[in-house]
């Protein structure tokens, strides 16, 4: 299948729309999915240096640079952190697995070394500004990996014990777990399909917001995804979406608000 088949492929997966041309510098990026699955072939260090690399070259707000990143391959601490991660096998598996984290620790400890204020730290936008940082940098990871063949998924699971996982990684205060991310080569039995997406129109507005909503039409593509991949049907995406927000399917992260606080963020 040529690139463009591919292309107009993946737009119809992700809008149910027959066919759309589509840029081909664009196409690859329509058909980014999570990969939970990974071959045994070597992702070299070399190539996790020029991925840190395109990760830094994102934008960061007035360049504070409010991320780290640490990667886990030692056995025993990639077997800790899966445990803390819901036991994920793709935690465990993986090549390569790095935590994104919101960094506040690197510029106070700078700025209380030499007699400066960061006091700023403490308010909310700070935390913002670190949340926004370690995302555009981990995008711009995973974009620059899938653009070398590599798959990827994020694990959004690493804030179920942050306590935990700030001890099994060494984290100090002011400094945050925010997701996980699993690298590697994906394995060739899995299938290229991509999951469907809300139509444009019911997330591009143009002007003003439109408020009324209604998600029948994506929950019906929904339906069909569920079947075809072999997942239940019988529950829509928006009962399953409900359903994920209940405090009961929260997996510890209704308590994140004081365990963030006591390690110095959202003082104000």
């Amino acid at each position: 299948m040529n690139a463009n088949t591919q292309a107009t492929k993946w737009w119809s997966q992700r809008y149910g729309a027959e066919e759309h041309a589509v840029e081909p510098e664009i196409a690859g990026f329509l058909g980014h999915r999570s990969v939970r699955k990974f071959s045994d072939k070597e992702v070299s260090r070399d190539v996790i240096e020029q991925l840190i690399a395109a990760s830094q070259s994102a934008s960061t707000s007035s360049n504070l640079q409010f991320f780290s990143i640490v990667s886990v391959q030692e056995p025993a601490r990639r077997e800790r952190i899966t445990d803390l991660c819901s036991k994920q096998d793709q935690v465990k598996n993986a090549p390569w697995f790095f935590a994104f984290c919101a960094d506040h620790y690197r510029l106070s400890s700078a700025a209380e070394l030499s007699g400066l204020d960061a006091s700023g730290l403490d308010l909310l936008e700070s935390f913002l500004v670190a949340c926004v940082d370690v995302s555009l940098a981990a995008e711009r990871f995973v974009c620059a990996a899938e653009s070398l063949g590599l798959g990827t998924c994020y694990i959004g699971a690493l804030r179920n014990d942050p306590a935990g996982v700030a001890e099994c990684l060494n984290l100090p205060k002011g400094v945050f777990g925010i997701f996980g991310l699993c690298v590697g080569y994906p394995d060739e039995s899995l299938n290229d399909n991509v999951k469907p997406r809300l139509s444009q129109p019911k997330i591009w507005f143009e002007e003003t917001y439109d408020q009324a909503v209604n998600t029948e039409e994506y929950d019906s593509r929904m339906a069909e995804f569920y079947e075809r991949t072999g997942q239940d049907p019988s529950l829509s995406w928006l009962e399953k979406s409900a359903r994920r927000l209940t405090l009961e399917y929260m997996g510890g992260r209704e308590k994140l608000l004081p365990y963030l606080q006591e390690q110095g963020f959202l003082r104000r």
